[in-house]
């Protein structure tokens, strides 16, 4: 089950998940991007944001208003969803409209990879940005351990080039792999200091000693955090050659 937490409040681009995209408002369109890999559903607590999902024949799933992320908003949905517990729960960010349907599939058998391990919480994506990229704070960054485990997120560049000889970092990709059992589990830990500090909930997992299994995909698609972001990736799905 894919599920999108949609809500309309946004500092820097108010009613950002009903922007316009080709002609039809963003969270309809990431929900389009994706729903030929599962069915979809989107989680809100904006009865503005329902009625557009309905009008356009997309399922919403009204939730409380009370939720300090995206993640616990969609336990909340899967809640009266009526998911089980072994189901393969896939968070895709509202703002996502280009995203590719082969990189949600890469998240869902990263998911059938690990659901069994006790100590894994969380299954996620990077790609590879450019040093230039890394410098945009709306970029989240990840290392990884030789195992392909996330060490840590950061919103700076990480690691830090000493040297100067790094060409490129792993750019984090706003998609979130679960388990409907470790999607429970996760929402069930107290909010942690870091968490706070560089507003990244999956620093949660972290803090609490769990692992995030990651993995690298190939994708053109980024988040839209601003109407500049918009207007920089509708210029570059339409640039010749792509």
């Amino acid at each position: 089950m894919i599920i999108i937490p949609a809500r309309i409040a946004s500092s820097r681009f108010p009613k950002k998940v009903l922007a316009e995209i080709d002609g039809v408002p963003m969270v309809v369109a990431t929900a389009r991007a994706v729903r030929s890999v599962d069915d979809v559903a989107v989680a809100t607590d904006s009865g503005e944001v329902a009625r557009v999902c309905e009008e356009y024949g997309i399922r919403a799933v009204m939730t409380s208003g009370e939720h300090q992320s995206g993640t616990d908003r969609i336990n909340e949905a899967a809640t009266r969803l009526g998911l089980d517990a072994g189901e393969i729960v896939i968070n895709v960010q509202a703002d996502e409209p280009f995203i590719e349907p082969d990189v949600v599939r890469t998240l869902e058998q990263l998911v059938k990879k690990h659901r069994n391990e006790a100590q894994t919480m969380i299954c996620s994506l990077y790609k590879t940005v450019s040093k230039e990229e890394a410098k945009d704070p709306n970029l989240v960054k990840v290392v990884t351990d030789e195992c392909g485990y996330a060490l840590y997120f950061s919103r700076s560049p990480i690691p830090f080039d000493r040297d100067g000889t790094l060409e490129s970092y792993k750019g984090h990709l706003g998609l979130y792999g679960f388990t409907r059992k470790m999607l429970e589990k996760f929402c069930t830990l107290p909010h942690a200091p870091l968490e706070h500090i560089e507003k990244l909930e999956q620093l949660r997992a972290l803090s609490h000693g769990y692992d995030i299994a990651m993995a690298e995909a190939k994708t053109q698609s980024f988040g839209i955090d601003t109407p500049e972001d918009l207007e920089r990736a509708l210029a570059r799905r339409n640039a010749p050659g792509l």
